[in-house]
């Protein structure tokens, strides 16, 4: 039977980020999709004009509804949070799924290179690093790592070994099982570095930067890694394969004009294996 996936994250209007990306990348990879919009988002931020409605309303009623009529889902994964009644909502849910045995994986977006996003509140943090401990799997970036363990932001000088195991020590105090850190640079080399505790085993994993931003990258990274890991792989081939298909991907794409509307995943799904 096709495992029943739940994201919980914004829908943009202009813009494939956020539910617009993950939603062809696991349906492709054979994942039956439901979702839950935490707000409508005119475009993507980078832009830095934009309208944000919350939906937080909508969410409370919505969870209400879905527990009488008994819905139930196989996984989880949660991304952009608007509030914290939203984060506190979304937190309780995921902590109820987490004891019923439902996989929980959580992107703390707030941030990247060493900042907070347009529009993103510090209050934000608290309300991440509540969320991020119910996370089976938390997949912040580096920044992100940095402003959830209060862990000073090294940009691309680079951590040494010492220090990422001090970072990866700090995220596991808030998420006890197991971390992937993106976007982060180990004796000055780029690298994704994580923990994954049902083998008890660290991993870095070493990359090529390209020289442009798309936004949404992190949420076609999130749901390939997911996919993988509920198909049974190791967290760090999920992640080594989510890392290759978005390396592809933003190759393909680097000399678009408009970077900032992000991939247009849907061009690239068939020649993207499973």
């Amino acid at each position: 039977m096709t495992e029943k996936l739940l994201l919980i994250n914004d829908l943009a209007g202009y813009g494939k980020v956020a539910l617009g990306a993950m939603m062809p990348v696991l349906t492709h990879m054979g994942y039956d999709i439901y979702t839950l919009p935490t707000a409508l988002v005119s475009n993507t931020l980078d832009y830095g004009k934009f309208e944000i409605l919350d939906t937080t309303d909508y969410m409370e009623k919505t969870l209400a509804v879905w527990d009488e009529l008994g819905f139930a889902f196989d996984a989880v994964a949660t991304g952009f949070i608007t509030n914290a009644r939203q984060a506190q909502l979304i937190a309780n849910f995921c902590g109820r799924q987490q004891e019923r045995g439902v996989p929980v994986f959580v992107d703390p977006i707030m941030g990247d290179e060493g900042h907070l996003y347009n529009g993103i509140e510090r209050g934000a943090i608290d309300h991440m690093r509540q969320l991020v401990g119910t996370a089976d799997v938390a997949m912040p970036n580096y920044t992100e790592a940095c402003l959830l363990t209060g862990a000073p932001y090294a940009g691309k000088q680079g951590m040494s070994e010492r220090d990422v195991t001090r970072l990866m020590d700090c995220m596991r105090r808030i998420c006890p099982r197991s971390v992937v850190v993106t976007s982060a640079f180990v004796e000055g080399h780029a690298a994704v570095i994580g923990y994954d505790h049902e083998r008890d085993e660290h991993f870095t994993i070493r990359f090529e930067e390209i020289p442009v931003r798309f936004p949404g990258t992190g949420d076609v990274f999130s749901s390939f890694l997911m996919g993988k890991k509920l198909a049974g792989r190791t967290l760090e081939d999920a992640t080594a394969c989510a890392m290759h298909v978005v390396k592809d991907l933003i190759r393909a794409n680097q000399n678009a004009t408009d970077t900032f509307k992000g991939i247009p995943i849907e061009r690239y799904l068939g020649k993207i294996n499973r």
